[in-house]
C-alpha cells in the first residue's frame, strides 16, 4: 500500500479542516512548495492536492500554486476541489497533474463523468466517495463539500461506471476526516471485497503508523493522509514501508 501526502489549500496557504467544516480551519506554517519538497525527501512518489476554494465557490483561485507545484515539487499530483466540467479537468491536467480527483458530479452527472473517463482515460480520472455510515453501517454518499447528504450507498453510487475499466477510487469517511480518530478499516476491507478490480484510496481519521498497517492488510491500494504528517505524528522510520521512495 502507498501512503499518499495530502495538501488542502486555501488562499494558497496549507490548512486542514475538521469533518470538512470551512469554520473548523486549522492554518499552518508550511509553504505549499516546502512542504512539498518535505514529502518527497520522506519517499513520497504522490501528492493529492485538494483546491478548497475551488470545491466551495468554483474559484479556482490556487490554480496558479498547483501549477508550481506540479512543475517544481516533482511528485506526481492527483489534484480535486470544485471540478465541475470537462474543461476543468482538462485544465488540471494541462497544468501537470497526473491525475484529477471528480467527486459530487461522480454521484450527480455519471453519463457526463462516464465520457470524461473515456476522453482522458481511467488513469488520468479518480472518482471521490465521500461518505457517512447510517445506522445499519451502509456507507451513504454526501455531496458538494459534504454539505448534502444523500441516500445513494456507495456502491450505488459506483454502478454506473461498470465496465469502463474504473481504475482509481477515493472514499472518505467524513465523520472521520481531520480527526485523527483512527480509521475505518472495515469500510475499505468491505470497498476492496466488493469491488477488487478498484485501487481503493482510504481517506480519513488516519492517525499513527498501526492504522496504516491495518488499511494495507485491508487491500486498499493507497492510504491519503494530511493532519497526522503536517503534525509529524508518525515517525520517517514507520512511514518507510509505505512510500515508495523512502
Amino acid at each position: 500500500m502507498r501512503l499518499i501526502p495530502a495538501m488542502d489549500l486555501k488562499d494558497g496557504r496549507c490548512v486542514r479542516l475538521l469533518r470538512g467544516e470551512f469554520s473548523a480551519e486549522t492554518r499552518y506554517p508550511e509553504e505549499p512548495l516546502a512542504l512539498a519538497a518535505h514529502y518527497r525527501s520522506l519517499g513520497a512518489d504522490w501528492l493529492h492536492v485538494v483546491d478548497l476554494d475551488g470545491a466551495r465557490d468554483g474559484r479556482g483561485a490556487n490554480r496558479a500554486l498547483i501549477g508550481a507545484l506540479a512543475g517544481a515539487a516533482r511528485l506526481a499530483l492527483q489534484v480535486g476541489g470544485g471540478v465541475r466540467d470537462r474543461e476543468t479537468v482538462r485544465e488540471l491536467l494541462d497544468l501537470g497533474a497526473a491525475r484529477v480527483v471528480v467527486g459530487s458530479l461522480a454521484l450527480r452527472a455519471p453519463r457526463d463523468v462516464a465520457g470524461w473517463l473515456t476522453t482522458f482515460g481511467p488513469e488520468r480520472v479518480v472518482l471521490a466517495f465521500d461518505v457517512r455510515l447510517d445506522e445499519a453501517q451502509v456507507p451513504r454518499v454526501a455531496t458538494d463539500g459534504w454539505t448534502r447528504q444523500s441516500t445513494v450507498s456507495l456502491w450505488e453510487a459506483l454502478a454506473p461506471y461498470a465496465g469502463l475499466g474504473l481504475a482509481h477510487v477515493l472514499c472518505t469517511d467524513v465523520d472521520r476526516d481531520g480527526t485523527l480518530g483512527g480509521a475505518n478499516v472495515a469500510l475499505y476491507a468491505e470497498a476492496v471485497r466488493r469491488e477488487p478490480r478498484i485501487a481503493w484510496q482510504a481517506s480519513g481519521g488516519v492517525r499513527d503508523a498501526a492504522d496504516l498497517h491495518a488499511l494495507a492488510a485491508t487491500g486498499a491500494a493507497a492510504a491519503v493522509s494530511g493532519k497526522a504528517l503536517l503534525e509529524r505524528r508518525i515517525t520517517r522510520e514507520e512511514l518507510q514501508p509505505f512510500l515508495p521512495n523512502a
